[in-house]
């Protein structure tokens, strides 16, 4: 990603899903496109790689716990991939 937004949610009354669909909301108002990928530090999830309403899911040790960095591939990233 070369742009992207961090987001902080350390609630207990929220589960991972809750918590990713505010800060993907809160992305879309503010920058007025969807994300499609969020990292999370590996503790708060039990795989690899996952996703949830169209945004893919990937752990990264770099991401600390509770922080969610949302954004979209760099164009860059999805012709290497669509290669």
């Amino acid at each position: 990603m070369r742009v992207g937004m961090l987001w902080f949610d350390s609630s207990d009354q929220r589960d991972l899903a809750a918590k990713l669909r505010r800060a993907a909301q809160y992305y879309e108002a503010k920058y007025g496109t969807p994300a499609t990928l969020c990292y999370v530090h590996p503790s708060m999830v039990s795989g690899t790689s996952l996703a949830l309403d169209g945004i893919e899911i990937r752990t990264s040790n770099t991401v600390l716990p509770h922080h969610f960095w949302l954004g979209s591939p760099s164009d860059e990233t999805q012709r290497r991939s669509a290669a």
